[in-house]
């Protein structure tokens, strides 16, 4: 199945103010954000993506711009499911705060349990599963249209990916206030018939090794040893790969 290449948008103007955004609208990138997602697209440059899927939400819009500018002829969807957590009545509040508020600790320490108070507000269970459904779904659509070794990216939000990442990992979501995405950060997830394989997590850095390895090179790779993302077959390389060629 393919590779999802999952960006973190870059720093808006609410993660500089510390406020809590949600799905507030107006919520743009800052200065410090749209740098950082002009040197995303060149960082991702080196990678074939086969489409790009985004959250509707501004700040994930902005972040992707770069990249489409330089790539015209890439396919962009937008996708509700990875839209940022519905935090109900925190949202806009300031996260200094909210960490005086009794749900703070649970969101914290029992995430499973959190369910964000307020008509609009959903539990970060219901976040997880609609995410992971949506990436599970773009999957099979990526896979169909351009191949089990495409690669595409969808640009989404913290909590969104964390959680994401927490259910490749095999994590219960308990334990996902242990993962961190920096603004601007790719997460890459390799999923496969048997399982997921955790590429990158809040990767800042270069991403050569993301791009798909020729076919020849691939099969040689798988009989020698080679890295788990060249490896269609689902199974770990036992004793590390030998990494990006």
């Amino acid at each position: 199945m393919p590779t999802v290449i999952l960006v973190r948008h870059g720093r808006s103007t609410a993660n500089a103010d510390g406020v809590l955004a949600g799905w507030s609208q107006g919520v743009a990138l800052d200065d410090s954000g749209r740098a950082q997602a002009t040197e995303l697209a060149a960082r991702l440059s080196v990678v074939p993506l086969a489409a790009v899927v985004t959250s509707p939400l501004q700040r994930c819009r902005e972040t992707v711009q770069p990249m489409l500018d330089t790539r015209p002829e890439l396919p962009v969807h937008t996708e509700d499911r990875i839209g940022e957590c519905r935090y109900g009545d925190w949202t806009g509040r300031k996260l200094a705060e909210l960490a005086d508020e009794p749900l703070w600790a649970t969101v914290q320490r029992h995430p499973s349990a959190a369910v964000f108070p307020g008509p609009d507000g959903e539990s970060l269970r219901a976040m997880q599963a609609r995410a992971v459904d949506a990436v599970r779904d773009w999957n099979a659509r990526i896979e169909e249209s351009h191949g089990p070794d495409a690669v595409y990216a969808i640009c989404s939000h913290g909590d969104i990916i964390k959680a994401i990442a927490a259910d490749a990992l095999g994590m219960h979501l308990d334990l996902f206030q242990r993962i961190a995405v920096d603004p601007c950060s790719v997460t890459a997830i390799r999923y496969t018939a048997y399982r997921p394989f955790l590429l990158r997590l809040g990767d800042t850095g270069d991403l050569t090794g993301l791009a798909p390895a020729p076919s020849a090179a691939a099969t040689e790779a798988s009989e020698t040893g080679g890295n788990a993302a060249a490896d269609t077959s689902g199974d770990a390389v036992v004793g590390g790969g030998t990494g990006t060629p």
